[in-house]
């Protein structure tokens, strides 16, 4: 009997906290509707890391180029504007890619990169990929893909690279006062056209919105100038010739 009445008692326990996850949870991601996301965690594990400060300025959606977005788009999720949070053809090519050996290929649209991004921690586990879809799920029910776009663009990051790293280390320890010397980790397509381009995300060419397009598989450790950096922007300005207007939102 006790054995009984304790496991009700559980069970009532876990009902009511599942409860209270799905209300926090709509709770938040209706918030961030309206309200931009101040940070995020991986923001402040890379100030941490680096310790300082990330570069970091909001723009709203209607002020950020077209030319960022295609390339963006055309780089990271080709078929953003029609699935539902979820490229299924994607994850079937990346499952048969990965089956066959070699790097691992993943397959994560900007949708589940935006909610996980903003919504969870760093890392990896089951627990992290069955959040990740269920904001995934929440956020393409509750935004429309302008919203989802507008947050993606401002929270991911780009940069620095290693190669950035490398040369601000060797001017601090050369004692050359720089602003160089000191780069602070960058999030969001404004700070990154700022910082390499000296210009704003809206006036980006069609080639600098591919540079930076090209560093977001691995924006921490392959710059612009690396080989993996250079094939990869070539494919996005093919595709943003060929069909980058009919991919805008």
């Amino acid at each position: 009997m006790f054995t009984f009445f304790l496991l009700r008692h559980v069970i009532k326990w876990a009902i009511r906290l599942f409860l209270a996850f799905i209300t926090i949870s709509l709770l938040w991601v209706v918030a961030y509707r309206f309200i931009n996301p101040p940070s995020t965690a991986l923001m402040n594990s890379r100030g941490n890391t680096y310790n300082i400060d990330a570069q970091h300025t909001w723009v709203d959606y209607d002020n950020i180029g077209n030319n960022i977005k295609m390339a963006v788009i055309c780089g990271e999720d080709q078929r953003f504007k029609d699935h539902m949070g979820f490229d299924f053809k994607a994850i079937q090519k990346a499952i048969q890619h990965n089956m066959g050996g070699g790097k691992i290929r993943g397959a994560s649209t900007i949708s589940q990169q935006t909610a996980k991004n903003v919504f969870l921690w760093e890392g990896r586990s089951w627990i992290r990929k069955g959040l990740e879809v269920w904001f995934t799920l929440l956020i393409e029910l509750l935004w429309n893909k302008e919203r989802i776009l507008e947050v993606y663009l401002n929270i991911i990051e780009l940069g620095p690279g290693e190669e950035l790293l490398t040369k601000a280390q060797a001017m601090r320890e050369a004692g050359i006062e720089s602003p160089k010397a000191q780069i602070a980790p960058i999030f969001g397509v404004e700070a990154a056209a700022q910082f390499y381009f000296n210009t704003s995300s809206n006036n980006l060419t069609k080639t600098q919105a591919a540079k930076l397009a090209s560093i977001l598989p691995c924006p921490s450790s392959c710059g612009m100038n690396s080989a993996f950096a250079y094939k990869h922007r070539l494919f996005i300005l093919r595709c943003m010739r060929k069909w980058g207007k009919k991919l805008l939102l």
